[in-house]
């Protein structure tokens, strides 16, 4: 059986259980030659003749499923799936599956790494030091603060965690909330709009989907307090950028980390003129833990699925 493999950080090179396994599994195996999540027409010819696909974050199109002919199985190295087209794999009889979980604990340390790197603005200060200056910059603290937290899945659950620690006051919208979590933890459950006008911090953990892209819009993002931080560590169609851009240049909003863009790569970006935005890209996901996890269960659940055993994370 022919496989292809596109994650970036699963490599040929790598080794370790999950490349053994998946070797062992088939020899015919076919790797991203460009470094990058792979658009529709990259897409297309590398799997003309696979039975199964290790996904990145690809765009997994309609038109790359209508043109997969012999695809058994969209194994995603990850939990999102909002970059595969579910309805046009569920027509063709192509199983979805994903490692839901394996990830989380990394992208809940990255939202705090990119919340505290804008509270005590530590990539300008290390950039100023380094140029031969010894700047005096007031950040600001978060014991005591309100974290308002938009999807409380298994990263918002840890981010929480994490805020509890630094004796923050979270609160959640979820659609789905876990309410015994929430009681269990201390976690105030509120609606959308209580979240948006209430809190100090800001971070988002919605899947990206019709009805939640660009849901912190202009209008969204001026209901909230001044000086108000937004972190995304989740998808970047979540925000307008152009309209964050304004706010951030105005003082309303006080400060944004990202992981996730509108377009990835993002090229030039207005963003990147404000010393209180940071940015990363898209590495939530890329410690050594987390990177093993999704390498081990992706190989796992593609194994799975095309030798016929039943498997728990089948999405569709």
């Amino acid at each position: 059986m022919k496989v292809l493999v596109t994650p970036t950080s699963f490599k040929p090179d790598k080794g370790g259980y999950a490349m053994d396994l998946l070797k062992s599994f088939t020899t015919d195996l076919v790797f991203n030659p460009t470094g990058k999540p792979l658009t529709e027409d990259e897409l297309i010819p590398l799997l003309a003749d696979c039975d199964g696909y290790i996904a990145g974050l690809d765009f997994v199109t309609r038109k790359v499923i209508e043109n997969a002919p012999k695809l058994k199985v969209i194994s995603r190295y990850g939990a999102g799936v909002d970059r595969v087209d579910l309805a046009a794999a569920k027509e063709k009889g192509i199983v979805v599956c994903n490692t839901p979980g394996v990830n989380a604990n990394a992208v809940a340390d990255l939202t705090f790494a990119l919340l505290l790197s804008i509270a005590r603005r530590v990539p300008f200060l290390d950039r100023k030091t380094k140029e031969g200056e010894w700047p005096r910059s007031n950040g600001f603290e978060l014991y005591g603060k309100t974290i308002g937290l938009l999807g409380l899945g298994a990263v918002g659950k840890g981010v929480a965690k994490r805020a509890l620690g630094f004796s923050m006051k979270p609160m959640a919208f979820d659609p789905y909330i876990d309410r015994a979590f929430a009681e269990a933890h201390g976690i105030a459950v509120a609606s959308f709009d209580d979240v948006i006008k209430e809190a100090d911090f800001i971070s988002l953990h919605l899947p990206l989907l019709d009805e939640t892209r660009n849901i912190v819009n202009e209008h969204v993002m001026k209901a909230m307090r001044k000086g108000t931080v937004i972190i995304n560590t989740s998808r970047g169609g979540l925000i307008d950028e152009k309209a964050a851009y304004e706010l951030l240049k105005s003082g309303h909003l006080g400060g944004m980390g990202l992981d996730a863009f509108e377009k990835e790569p993002p090229g030039p970006s207005p963003l990147f003129e404000l010393d209180n935005v940071v940015v990363t890209p898209h590495t939530g996901a890329h410690t050594t833990e987390a990177t093993n996890g999704m390498a081990d269960g992706s190989v796992k659940n593609l194994i799975d699925v095309l030798t016929g055993r039943k498997n728990p994370n089948i999405v569709n």
